[in-house]
């Protein structure tokens, strides 16, 4: 792979004794790997995976594959190279896309600035890219009712059925990202109350509450799964064995499609419960802030992408409009 334009002249990887200058060829030492590696540990499980791969796309794009992420000198970055990764990210990504690598690029020249490998002035001449405008629609879609009916109605009696009984109500019933329902301990979990805690994004709790159909169902499970400490949903085997261990979030992925196929649904994803959560209570007149919390959004405009009603009102509005074509 060639470097990208933009950076191939600037960003050359050379000799490690050779020393790096504003705008000129990259060092190599194992150090340059303790940036990336501090930013990366202060991020949840989750995230952690999702900047990993962020920062081998900086890495790819800086050097045309040349070097990755524990390699790359971050330290040595300038200006003119942090100005062209956001031109070649705003050319190959939509704009969420992009602001989230740029934030990892922000994350790790911080933790080179903190290490002391970046003086302060560079450091802050580096980060000041701006974010890319521009938004697209929304990824993914919501579940209508009579799929998430059909849904449950594949699930069955059997522990393998009840586990994902369960894992259906805790995403669409309190809207859990697919990670937060794979980190769940029963210890989480208030019998006697229907309270859950979360731990969501940036290591911060929240507590849900599981009411009528998933209270039952997480209910149902625990008849199966026992009372032994540990993973709250957990692997069960074709005989039905449980085992008593976290489920990761490939096998939440896998679950889910296993009983979509089985009820017909057409292919949906674990973030389109929460969506269809979100959705559905702003739907039913919650108002946002309560939706916000619930959620464990960090901000009510990301909790405003998963509202429908707009687009409801603007399809009445355009209804009101007579177009006299006669055919």
């Amino acid at each position: 792979m060639t470097a990208a334009p933009a950076l191939s002249s600037a960003l050359a990887p050379v000799a490690p004794s050779s020393k790096a200058r504003e705008g000129g060829a990259l060092e190599v030492a194992p150090s340059h790997a303790a940036p990336a590696v501090a930013y990366l540990a202060g991020l949840a499980p989750g995230s952690r995976r999702t900047q990993s791969r962020a920062l081998e796309t900086l890495a790819e794009l800086a050097t045309g594959g040349s070097m990755d992420a524990r390699a790359l000198p971050w330290h040595a970055l300038t200006p003119a190279h942090t100005a062209a990764l956001r031109e070649l990210l705003a050319e190959r990504y939509a704009p969420a896309t992009a602001n989230r690598h740029l934030a990892a690029l922000r994350g790790v020249l911080r933790e080179a600035w903190r290490l002391g490998l970046m003086p302060a002035e560079a450091y802050q001449r580096a980060r000041d890219v701006k974010d890319v405008r521009g938004s697209r629609l929304p990824a993914g879609r919501s579940l209508q009712a009579g799929e998430v009916r059909a849904l449950f109605a594949a699930c069955g009696q059997d522990a393998g059925g009840a586990r994902d009984a369960a894992l259906l109500g805790l995403l669409y019933g309190c809207g859990l990202r697919r990670a937060e329902a794979a980190d769940l301990e029963l210890a989480d979990y208030n019998r006697e109350t229907g309270e859950l805690v979360v731990r969501g994004k940036g290591n911060r709790e929240r507590v849900a509450h599981l009411v009528n159909g998933t209270r039952a169902a997480v209910e149902a499970w625990l008849a199966h799964r026992g009372d032994a400490p540990g993973a709250l949903l957990c692997p069960v085997s074709r005989a039905g064995r449980v085992t008593v261990r976290p489920l990761t979030p490939q096998g939440v992925r896998a679950a889910l499609r296993a009983r979509g196929k089985a009820a017909g649904v057409a292919a949906f994803s674990p973030h389109d419960c929460r969506r269809s959560f979100v959705g559905d209570l702003l739907d039913a007149g919650a108002d946002i802030a309560t939706v916000q919390r619930l959620a464990g959004h960090a901000s009510p405009s990301t909790t405003s992408r998963y509202d429908r009603r707009p687009e409801a009102v603007k399809r009445r509005a355009v209804e009101l409009l007579h177009v006299p074509y006669i055919g």
